[in-house]
């Protein structure tokens, strides 16, 4: 009698094709990531070898799925987006409490943001596909930071009143010029300004 076990048949039909959609869905997630990371440090107009040799593809992966600059970056935006408004609840539910959800919450923002310099030059051809980035960059991020403000005001962090787009206005306004001036890091200020929310514990 064979010892030999029996081996599981590879998936066929609609199961194959399930198969295959996730595989390509992780594939472009990993590529957005590698291309995230290489815009943060060298910009939008990094050489898309370094964002292929970044991912471990080759660069016909890449051309493949997005033919052109603009296409990845608006990607990576729309990845980026994605990213930061699944991590609110995260946060609010992992931190010690909800001021340090919102503090690492505008960390994750800030990173976007870096990425976020150069999209305007990347899609000047195209002014109404920006539109539309903005429109769902502020759709989906608003209600995020609204109810990360809610929760530490609510717990006595912050002081109320603060507006969930004029915070993350200020801070995008903090984040201009930081890839033109080595010297300047808007952390610090940024800083500075989660430090003022605060609302002072009575003695």
């Amino acid at each position: 009698m064979s010892t030999e076990k029996p081996t599981e048949n590879p998936p066929t039909g609609k199961a194959a094709s399930r198969t295959k959609r996730a595989d390509a869905v992780r594939n472009q997630r990993t590529l957005l990531a590698a291309a995230a990371e290489v815009f943060v440090t060298s910009g939008v107009d990094a050489p898309i070898r370094q964002i292929a040799a970044k991912a471990g593809v080759g660069m016909g992966t890449i051309y493949r799925h997005f033919p052109t600059r603009a296409d990845l970056v608006t990607a990576v935006y729309r990845h980026q987006i994605e990213a930061c408004a699944e991590a609110g609840p995260r946060l609010l539910a992992e931190a010690d409490s909800p001021f340090d959800a919102l503090r690492q919450w505008i960390d994750l923002f800030v990173d976007f943001l870096v990425t976020k310099h150069g999209l305007a030059d990347a899609l000047q051809s195209d002014s109404s596909r920006f539109t539309a980035l903005h429109t769902y960059f502020l759709d989906r991020l608003g209600p995020v930071c609204t109810e990360l403000l809610s929760a530490a005001v609510d717990a006595g962090d912050i002081r109320p009143g603060t507006q969930p787009y004029e915070l993350m206005r200020g801070i995008g306004n903090l984040c201009i010029g930081r890839d033109t001036d080595p010297r300047y890091d808007p952390r610090r200020l940024i800083e500075l300004l989660l430090l003022g929310l605060r609302q002072p514990r009575q003695t």
